[in-house]
């Protein structure tokens, strides 16, 4: 695995693996790596045959100048684990390399009005602007992204078709722990009743599988029995919990050819994020979470 920080240093890689005739695959990261992110770079190993992921910890995707100064970072044992899922480059730009008297921002409004955009205002502001750029600096074939963050996923789908970047864009399936828990940095945070508790999501968005195959297809009768069941749980507080259609995510009172139910909510003072996508299919819907 080749190790590169600087943009010159990444295109001088990625144009040699281009005239190899080699696909050229991406998956983005701010480091700290978990089965989630390994996950992505198996996804992209199924579509190209040059893999390239970033570590990038992007400042202004943070609302908390704490967050940001909190997050952890451990390059050597990312490093290792990437080399072991099959890593062929990876590139470690400081700040000054990929923000250079920076002035252009990159949004994609309408679909993030909602959801996790509501609560933290400018944060997908700065999530598509390092993507573009980065998209720009290693000019990949394809590129994946996982289903858990579903709101930035569709987000960088629509942002790749206006912007016309030549990159496909990958939706890999959400990883989950053995009790069916989204993987994510942040269930670190969890104590251990906190951590049991938080499977409520999850059992939320089973009970929202076996109403909609039952037949319900009116959201407030889905969301009302996901919210109990996620109340058992004793969450401190839940974010939001919605039904939007898939294209816009914009707010929708029933099932439609394709749909997605997401939901936020905090375990402690830990914020956790799950989701399902509906698809009509065959006469009845298809639920994949």
């Amino acid at each position: 695995m080749d190790i590169v920080h600087t943009i010159d240093e990444v295109r001088e890689k990625v144009s040699a693996a281009k005239k190899a005739e080699k696909r050229v695959g991406f998956v983005p990261t701010m480091g700290y790596l978990h089965e989630g992110h390994l996950s992505l770079v198996r996804v992209s190993q199924q579509h190209s045959d040059y893999q390239v992921m970033s570590i990038f910890v992007n400042r202004i995707q943070f609302n908390e100048k704490a967050d940001f100064d909190s997050y952890p970072i451990d390059l050597e044992r990312d490093f290792a684990l990437a080399r072991e899922a099959g890593i062929d480059l990876m590139f470690v730009p400081d700040e000054k390399e990929i923000y250079r008297d920076h002035l252009t921002y990159v949004d994609v409004e309408k679909i993030t009005k909602h959801l996790c955009g509501n609560a933290r205002p400018g944060h997908f502001k700065g999530v598509f602007t390092v993507v573009s750029k980065l998209f720009n600096i290693v000019l990949p074939d394809i590129s994946a992204f996982g289903q858990k963050d579903i709101q930035q996923a569709i987000a960088i789908e629509k942002m790749t078709v206006d912007l016309n970047f030549p990159v496909t864009i990958i939706l890999a399936p959400t990883i989950r722990e053995k009790d069916g828990l989204a993987m994510s940095s942040r269930n670190k945070h969890l104590n251990p009743e906190e951590r049991e508790n938080a499977v409520a999501i999850y059992r939320s968005l089973e009970k929202a599988e076996a109403l909609i195959q039952s037949g319900e297809e009116r959201g407030t009768v889905i969301l009302k029995a996901m919210q109990e069941t996620i109340e058992g749980g004793n969450p401190t507080s839940i974010d939001y919990l919605s039904l939007v259609g898939y294209h816009d995510l914009q707010l929708a009172e029933e099932l439609s050819e394709r749909s997605v139910i997401a939901v936020a909510a905090f375990f402690g003072e830990t914020r956790l994020i799950d989701n399902m996508i509906i698809e009509r299919k065959n006469g009845g819907y298809q639920c994949t979470y």
